[in-house]
């Protein structure tokens, strides 16, 4: 990291300590401020966008420590992060360009060379993979599709208060058989989407609205209620 960053939140969290000695700011209500900015600032940015440096090893075993904290019913760590270092670059470029070709053999030259230019772009590139088969406990595998969710959120909000940028990416090429042949996945093992982080050298405004929490929260029997009133006052 370059000395803007290196700080990062973990300067503020030394003032106090948390649950399980873990470090918080001073006040439960700093906590609270600091979370609350560290993920409404976090957002997508485009892999193009994201250049050198990216974490270093240090840095990424920490933000895998982060993936590890996620709920996991039946603890199955039904995740897999597999790392696609720069060597291995050009593997990956070639299924994603055959992945393409398989779905479109008329795919242009130039849908062709966007295909593999997915796997060049961000500094870390990782692919997420859910593990979905036969487990003991043989948790439903929703479940384990939330767990893999949380797994991945707690490692972008980790790589955000760090100071890079991330991007998540997927496509048709997550469900190429070629892909699961490069990653030697068994069955049962599902690529979701890639993880893509680094620096961002000028930030843009985010753009569009998050959602009010009014829009996705209901309260059971609220309707009930309404209706049951309406019909007393008719």
């Amino acid at each position: 990291m370059n000395g803007e960053t290196s700080g990062g939140p973990g300067a503020a969290a030394e003032a106090g300590s948390g649950p399980q000695g873990a470090m918080l700011p001073a006040s439960g209500m700093e906590a609270w401020g600091f979370a609350q900015a560290l993920i409404h600032s976090r957002q997508t940015m485009m892999p193009r966008r994201l250049h050198a440096p990216g974490p270093d090893a240090a840095q990424l075993q920490d933000l895998l420590a982060l993936a590890a904290a996620a709920p996991d019913h039946g603890q199955l760590t039904p995740w897999r992060f597999v790392l696609v270092p720069e060597a291995e670059r050009g593997r990956l470029a070639e299924v994603f360009a055959l992945a393409l070709t398989d779905r479109d053999p008329a795919a242009s030259a130039e849908q062709v060379a966007a295909a593999r230019d997915k796997a060049h772009r961000a500094p870390l590139l990782m692919v997420v993979v859910a593990c979905l088969g036969t487990r003991d406990p043989d948790i439903p595998a929703l479940e384990r599709l939330v767990s893999v969710g949380a797994a991945v959120q707690n490692l972008l909000l980790g790589a955000h208060a760090l100071g890079f940028g991330t991007g998540l990416t997927s496509g048709k090429a997550m469900a190429s058989t070629r892909l699961r042949a490069l990653l030697g996945l068994p069955d049962g093992d599902v690529p979701v989407c890639c993880i893509n982080i680094g620096t961002v050298r000028q930030h843009k405004p985010r753009q569009g609205k998050r959602p009010a929490p009014a829009l996705f929260m209901s309260t059971l029997g609220a309707a009930e209620t309404v209706s049951t009133s309406g019909e007393d006052g008719s």
